[in-house]
């Protein structure tokens, strides 16, 4: 049987439970948070055992063999220090840090501690986004990878955000986005473009062009406290996929007009998507099996890459 804890007692935390329960030879055997009143109602609802006062004895109490952490973004480096001092795994929910400085200190954290440790970019375990990498594995030509996203800094303060995730919140959010470069461009990114660039004192539109050693090309296009969509769109030779929703996708084909759906899979339609695949990740992590889990120096490089967006772009040599 695999031990599952939390740190958290948020909607997150709440949806990974669901993933996790739903597991065969899985069980959430403890939670701690600092609001008892959430995680309270989280454990009479889905009849966790250990409802802890600290991780300390989140981990004492459960041995469990895997801790998801589900907390505020201010949060994250603090409580990081405190779980990996225990030989559990970590799956950390994004983004690891408020920004590059806060993320770059969680990595040293684990590296000092000789962890493995795993971020839940549940992006990636999108059945839309699966089955668009099945696909392209039969295309070998040249990818353009378009990202549009849409951010409202006005809308989060409004939601009681602090204004210092507010202040990062392309590192909060955008990260979403920003990872599918990551995602389905091919080699590594050795230029970054910044082409309307990011006005902090103004927020607007922001764009820039990505380079890859494969040959790939990425376009970047953000509205700022404007109505935009989030979606991206792969262009090949001779197909187009589009994720609009994100969770959706759809093909098409060279010489056609017609966008062709592609039903998702059940289990992203059952439970939030990407959770329950991702889960079933975290466990053959745990097992030692071969995996697909973002480790924290992956997610840490969308960080960067999310900066180089954003800032003065960079070129390797």
């Amino acid at each position: 049987m695999i031990k599952v804890s939390l740190v958290g007692a948020g909607y997150m935390a709440r949806e990974h439970i669901r993933a996790f329960q739903n597991l065969p030879n899985v069980k959430v055997v403890g939670i701690y948070s600092r609001t008892p009143s959430k995680v309270a109602a989280l454990a009479s609802e889905f009849k966790i055992d250990e409802v802890c006062d600290s991780i300390d004895l989140l981990f004492k109490k459960t041995k469990a063999d895997l801790v998801v952490i589900a907390v505020p973004e201010l949060s994250v480096r603090e409580v990081c220090e405190a779980t990996f001092k225990y030989p559990w795994v970590c799956l950390i929910e994004k983004p690891a840090g408020y920004n590059v400085i806060d993320a770059e200190k969680i990595m040293w954290l684990s590296q000092n501690n000789q962890r493995k440790d795993f971020v839940a970019l549940n992006r990636r375990h999108y059945s839309s986004t699966k089955f668009v990498l099945s696909d392209l594995a039969n295309h070998t030509d040249q990818r353009l990878i378009h990202v549009f996203d849409q951010e409202d800094q006005i809308q989060a303060r409004q939601l009681g955000q602090p204004d210092l995730v507010i202040k990062n919140w392309m590192y909060a959010n955008s990260i979403h986005l920003i990872d599918y470069f990551k995602i389905f461009g091919r080699g590594e990114i050795i230029e970054v473009i910044p082409i309307i660039r990011w006005d902090a004192e103004n927020p607007c539109f922001v764009a820039a062009k990505l380079s890859f050693s494969s040959g790939d090309i990425g376009f970047y296009h953000a509205a700022w406290n404007r109505p935009g969509p989030w979606a991206v769109t792969v262009t090949t030779k001779e197909k187009r996929w589009e994720l609009r929703p994100l969770e959706q996708v759809a093909v098409q084909n060279y010489g056609s007009r017609k966008l062709e759906l592609v039903e998702p899979h059940t289990c992203d339609v059952q439970f939030k998507p990407g959770l329950y695949q991702q889960a079933e990740e975290a466990v053959k992590a745990i097992k030692g099996e071969a995996h697909n889990l973002p480790s924290l120096k992956e997610a840490f490089e969308t960080m960067r890459l999310v900066e180089a967006i954003y800032n003065d772009g960079f070129k390797r040599d």
